[in-house]
């Protein structure tokens, strides 16, 4: 049996490839990552705004091809800011012109790999797209790495209102949710290769194993104990938007 859930680094910088397999399957969620999606899946193209809380799809048995882009690299290369995104599925084609993204879903559809032919509409869509902003994938590294908000906005030369506004065009939310997103998905990694809950609260900057449990009700909406079961399955994890059963 083939594996439900494949991932892979694409050709467009910072972007991840994934596949899920139609068929049969458990409810699952998908956890907040910081990242947006641009998805297809039953001939529909549509984009995965940035989560602040667990989203369960409607039909886990579908079949899906997703490029997941980098934090704060979507917003530009799709046209509009994260922030009307969050929480948010939306149809691409509210985005761009129908005739367009109909053709364009098409032939996806119709590729003996969507998934390929989707990081390629991404590919041509980045080209023609203004570069990353720098300033925010140095906001993400550093965030990401554990730095507090305030230690992050004096490196990049930002004061608090300015990252702020920036924040929400990049992410579609401040840079404290941001850091919680980041800080929540390093444990996550941690608990995914074995680490017991506390030395993964510790080392991903929690204040202790509460406040780690704390955030996973709050962001993911499961417990700890669920997730690392779920991690321990022979469900694959998915290494940045994770889900559990």
């Amino acid at each position: 049996m083939g594996r439900v859930y494949e991932e892979r680094p694409s050709r467009l910088d910072g972007a991840v490839v994934w596949t899920r397999a139609a068929g049969p399957a458990a409810p699952f969620s998908v956890l907040p990552d910081g990242c947006m999606d641009l998805l297809w899946s039953d001939g529909r193209l549509y984009v995965a705004g940035p989560d602040t809380r667990a989203y369960v799809p409607e039909n886990p048995g579908a079949r899906y091809a997703g490029v997941r882009f980098a934090p704060g690299d979507a917003p530009v290369l799709l046209g509009v800011p994260a922030h009307e995104l969050r929480d948010r599925r939306v149809d691409l084609a509210a985005l761009w012109p129908g005739n367009r993204v109909r053709r364009l879903a098409e032939r996806v559809g119709e590729a003996a790999d969507p998934a390929a032919a989707l990081e390629d509409l991404a590919q041509r869509q980045a080209a023609a797209a203004p570069r990353p902003d720098p300033v925010i994938r140095a906001v993400v590294a550093r965030l990401g790495a554990g730095w507090t908000v305030a230690r992050a906005a004096d490196a990049v030369g930002l004061g608090a209102r300015q990252l702020h506004r920036r924040s929400l065009d990049a992410f579609g939310y401040g840079p404290k949710t941001l850091a919680r997103v980041l800080r929540l998905q390093r444990a996550l990694a941690l608990v995914r290769a074995g680490a017991p809950p506390a030395r993964a609260a510790a080392e991903a900057g929690c204040a202790d194993q509460a406040h780690l449990a704390r955030e996973m009700r709050a962001l993911g909406g499961t417990t700890l104990s669920a997730y690392a079961a779920s991690a321990k399955s022979d469900t694959p994890q998915p290494s940045g938007s994770s889900t559990t059963a």
